[in-house]
C-alpha cells in the first residue's frame, strides 16, 4: 500500500515545480513535521493575541507575551544562523552568550506590534530556507549550544519543535498539551526516562511545567538554569 504522506510530498512536488526548495532524503523528516505544525500552532495562538494582550504577562515568571514571543522568534533565528554556518564550513555557537541572548529577547520585547509579528514570521521563513539547504552530509554536521557542547544539526528540528510546543502553552492563550501530537508528547515522556503511554501527558506536564505558574495564577519563579 502506498504511503499517503509519500504519494501527498511527491503531488505537492509536481505542483510546485523544480525550482521549489525540499528535504534532503536523509533529513529528520518526523521532528521537522512536529516543528512545522508547532510553528503553525503558535502562530495561529499569536494571530489571536491583540496589542493589550501582547502585553500581558505570560506563564514564564517576568515575561510578558511580547518576551516570549521575541525568545520564540530568535531561537528560530539562532538555529537558521547555526544552519548557515556550518553547512558553510565555518565554526559556529548557536548563541554568542547567554547574556547576549538575554538582552536580545528584552530589545524585542520593545518591539512595535507589526516588528514582532514580523520578526516571527520571518525568523520561520529564514530557518525553514536553511534548513531544506542542508544536505544529507550536513544534516550529520554539527555546532556548538549555549554551554559550548556540540549540538548536532539533526537535533535541532526536535529541539526547535519543543521550543514552539511547550512555549505555545506558555503564551497562556488557549494551548492545551492535548493539542501536541501524541507521538511528540511521548517522545518528549522518553526523553525524561519516562515510559511513553497513558502517563506520558502527565509526565511532560509534572516535568516542564516545573517553573511556570499554573493557568490564570499569578507567581511561581522560574529556575535561573531554565534553558528552553
Amino acid at each position: 500500500m502506498s504511503d499517503p504522506q509519500a504519494v501527498a510530498r511527491a503531488a505537492l512536488k509536481a505542483r510546485q515545480g523544480a525550482g521549489a526548495r525540499y528535504d534532503a532524503p536523509g533529513a529528520p523528516a518526523r521532528d521537522l513535521v512536529w516543528a512545522r505544525r508547532g510553528t503553525a500552532y503558535f502562530a495561529r495562538l499569536l494571530n489571536g493575541l491583540d496589542s493589550a494582550a501582547l502585553d500581558r504577562p505570560s506563564r514564564v515568571q517576568g515575561w510578558s507575551r511580547r518576551h516570549l514571543v521575541a525568545h520564540v522568534s530568535y531561537n528560530a533565528r539562532a538555529f537558521a544562523q547555526l544552519a548557515g554556518a556550518v553547512r558553510a564550513g565555518q565554526p559556529a555557537a548557536l548563541y554568542p552568550s547567554a547574556t547576549a541572548r538575554q538582552a536580545e529577547i528584552a530589545r524585542g520585547a520593545t518591539l512595535p506590534d507589526r516588528a514582532l509579528r514580523h520578526l516571527f514570521q520571518h525568523s520561520e521563513v529564514h530557518l525553514n530556507v536553511e534548513w531544506r539547504d542542508l544536505s544529507d552530509a550536513d544534516w550529520q554536521a554539527s555546532g556548538t549550544d549555549l554551554a559550548g557542547q556540540p549540538l548536532p544539526l539533526c537535533d535541532t528540528p526536535y529541539l526547535r519543535a519543543r521550543e514552539l510546543w511547550l512555549h505555545a502553552l506558555d503564551l497562556d492563550a488557549g494551548a492545551r498539551l492535548r493539542d501536541m501530537p501524541a507521538e511528540f508528547v511521548a517522545a518528549l515522556a522518553a526523553e525524561l526516562d519516562t515510559r511513553a503511554g497513558d502517563g506520558a501527558e502527565t509526565a511532560v506536564q509534572a516535568h516542564f511545567g516545573a517553573g511556570r505558574r499554573p493557568f490564570g495564577v499569578a507567581g511561581a519563579k522560574l529556575p535561573e538554569d531554565w534553558p528552553y
